[in-house]
């Protein structure tokens, strides 16, 4: 890539302070900015580099007003986190080629629908009845299977396995090794104290604009669906279980566990290795700390929430200082 000061203004809709000619090349932190690079400063901690920084454009926010002189181009903006999330998403479509390719060693079978400038990666294997939306790239060695439906412009990375019957929206992406639809945990004991598994007959709903980091499992839902929905961000090595549901624009850190039949609500934020009891309820805007164990509903929006199990923010700091004490 190859931007001026001025096209990337235009592009994120901000100002230009300093010189509108700058050009840059790449994209680098503000701790190790360099010439030919652009950095963004948003956190107030990492003010101290602005004033260092070899790069030749940072783009900051407009409230912005620095203490020192400033060497590097600065691009006002409204969010600057937010902007370069914008830029690099611009960024990485203008590399991005839409072309139809077929790998030798992939195998579509002839009743799916495939549809316009499709990538199927060699080994990739694409079952009956599927089908694919346009512009959509079916990396190497992923496994779709019979009736599954995958939207437009979705990324499926290389060891993804979807299964049959499994529904993917827009402009979805799943990366490395997530499987979407394998058999929900469920087992019935029996007498003799053996377990006897119940079968699975649902299936797993992904709705558009999410995205599943790698080795995550979603497993599909006893009867009904289990169901991802609208713009929700699901990290690496999470399990969602079967009929969870979970809602729109939520976001949940690496290892966080979802148990069976618990309802997600929309816009929470679940720390690293947050644990969600089966068959409960969390309300809207709910926040959890990392390691935070949820063994009963949260009815209430907007909280936040630590510890195991899991009590109200604050009282888990009062309660922390008692705990120190405690063990001195």
């Amino acid at each position: 890539m190859e931007f001026k000061a001025k096209e990337i203004a235009e592009i994120l809709g901000g100002t230009v302070d300093g010189n509108p000619e700058a050009v840059v090349t790449g994209f680098a932190r503000i701790e190790s900015g360099k010439p030919g690079t652009i950095c963004f400063f948003a956190n107030p901690k990492y003010e101290q580099y602005v004033y260092n920084c070899k790069a030749d454009i940072i783009i900051v926010n407009k409230t912005f007003e620095p203490k020192e002189s400033v060497t590097a181009t600065m691009i006002r903006v409204e969010d600057a986190y937010s902007a370069v999330a914008s830029l690099l998403d611009y960024v990485t479509a203008k590399k991005r080629s839409y072309r139809r390719y077929r790998g030798l060693r992939s195998r579509i079978r002839w009743s799916s629908k495939i549809g316009r400038k499709v990538y199927v990666g060699d080994f990739a294997y694409i079952g009956r009845r599927a089908q694919v939306g346009d512009f959509t790239r079916i990396c190497e060695n992923v496994y779709v299977g019979d009736d599954v439906k995958i939207g437009s412009h979705c990324v499926i990375y290389p060891g993804v396995r979807i299964y049959p019957g499994m529904q993917i929206g827009n402009n979805v992406i799943i990366h490395a090794n997530a499987v979407i639809g394998a058999d929900g945990f469920g087992f019935a004991p029996l007498e003799d104290g053996t377990w006897k598994k119940i079968e699975h007959t649902g299936n797993v709903i992904i709705e558009d604009d999410v995205e599943i980091g790698a080795n995550t499992c979603i497993d599909k839902s006893q009867m009904g669906s289990t169901i991802v929905h609208k713009g929700a961000k699901i990290d690496n090595l999470c399990q969602i279980a079967h009929n969870v549901e979970v809602g729109a624009n939520t976001v949940m850190a690496a290892m966080t566990g979802v148990a069976g039949s618990a309802k997600i609500g929309e816009h929470c934020i679940f720390g690293g290795q947050s644990g969600i009891a089966g068959h409960i309820t969390i309300a809207d805007n709910t926040s959890l700390g990392a390691q935070t164990g949820v063994l009963g509903s949260i009815k209430t929006p907007g909280q936040a929430y630590m510890g195991t199990p899991a009590i109200p923010y604050k009282d888990y700091l009062r309660s922390y200082a008692v705990f120190k004490k405690a063990g001195k």
